[in-house]
């Protein structure tokens, strides 16, 4: 026997066998049977699934503060960018650490003017001490001279290059490659090193949280199958397993977190996005068939059933009888049969 598959607002109908009448029915009998389409009731896998609201968040997320004070002058990114590390983010005002720069600048060539006249003393000292024409103090007076101009050189030139490492800073740069988040500051902002002023997801892996609730924790385990769908249910985004259970529950909301990484290659998730997480706990065999087969009648489902007419001599070789059976969750385009119906019907 086979299930038949109907419309649900179809009636007990009579199935057309092998009628080798292709004619208009004779006058006074009436229209011949419908014909309907056989399917057999089957094995399949049935998934026992649930799905529950999950939220996507980078692996690697770098927050980007300033090093200095000052006023923004530039920002030269803007949220959902993707940037390569040392790219310029953001400009702060550098004028008064230029003129400082400038400054110092300025100081060192004094500096190494003075160095240049202290060694022409020096060497002009030890020639005269050579020709006996000063004595041995006064060329140790102008070694020392030569020394200490070239130790103030030195001491400046420290500060020239720390003073612009320092104007490199009022340029922000990228310290990793990704995609810029949230911009919250503003060109005319003050800033210091506390300001947060973006931060740099890296979305080439993310991690999916769900929060499960605390009923179904017996059966939490890590490397449960987990489907990312997007946020209506309707498209599938990836896979993964569960790798990580939280052994903490969430008191306000009494729902364990349990994580999973999701490879994004092609750069389509974003960190921060809202997503639906199906847990697959186990998978069975199990009877299902279509749900155009199906009826449900003041709350009790109902199948049409292909059997031998029998008591029916001469009429058509299968007739569908109407049976009560019990179903258990849809999968796909199908009813899983609890009871009523055997395999190949």
């Amino acid at each position: 026997m086979r299930l038949i598959r109907i419309a649900a607002a179809a009636a007990l109908v009579m199935v057309v066998g092998c009628s080798r009448n292709q004619g208009a029915p004779p006058r006074g009998q009436g229209f011949p049977p419908a014909a309907v389409k056989l399917a057999p009731a089957h094995s399949s896998a049935i998934e026992d699934a649930t799905e529950y609201v999950a939220t996507l968040k980078s692996l690697y997320s770098t927050t980007v503060q300033p090093q200095i004070d000052g006023q923004i002058t530039q920002i030269l990114v803007k949220s959902g960018d993707r940037v390569t590390q040392g790219a310029p983010l953001m400009q702060i005002d550098p004028r008064r650490q230029q003129a400082a720069v400038t400054s110092q600048e300025a100081e060192r060539a004094a500096r190494e003017a003075n160095v240049s006249y202290a060694r022409q003393q020096q060497q002009r000292a030890s020639a005269l001490y050579t020709a006996g024409a000063i004595s041995k103090q006064e060329l140790e007076q102008a070694e020392t001279l030569l020394k200490t101009a070239e130790a103030t050189l030195e001491a400046l030139q420290a500060q020239v290059q720390q003073q612009q490492v320092q104007l490199r800073y009022y340029t922000v740069a990228a310290p990793t490659g990704g995609i810029i988040g949230d911009v919250p500051v503003r060109v005319g902002n003050q800033v210091t090193p506390q300001t947060v002023l973006t931060t740099i997801d890296q979305n080439e892996t993310l991690e999916v949280y769900v929060s499960v609730p605390i009923e179904r924790a017996s059966e939490l385990k890590n490397g449960l199958p987990m489907r990312i769908l997007s946020s209506d249910g309707q498209q599938r985004l990836g896979t993964t397993v569960i790798s990580f259970i939280s052994p903490h529950v969430d008191d306000q909301t009494q729902s364990i977190l349990v994580k999973g990484t999701v490879r994004n290659a092609d750069g389509a998730l974003r960190g921060s996005q809202f997503v639906r997480a199906s847990i697959v706990w186990r998978t069975t065999d199990g009877l299902v068939v279509p749900v155009t087969a199906v009826l449900r009648i003041n709350g009790q489902f109902f199948a049409f059933v292909a059997e031998d007419a029998k008591d029916k001599p001469g009429g058509p070789g299968l007739v569908a009888r109407q049976r009560a059976i019990k179903v258990g969750p849809i999968v796909g385009d199908n009813y899983t049969v609890l009871d009523g119906i055997k395999p190949d019907e």
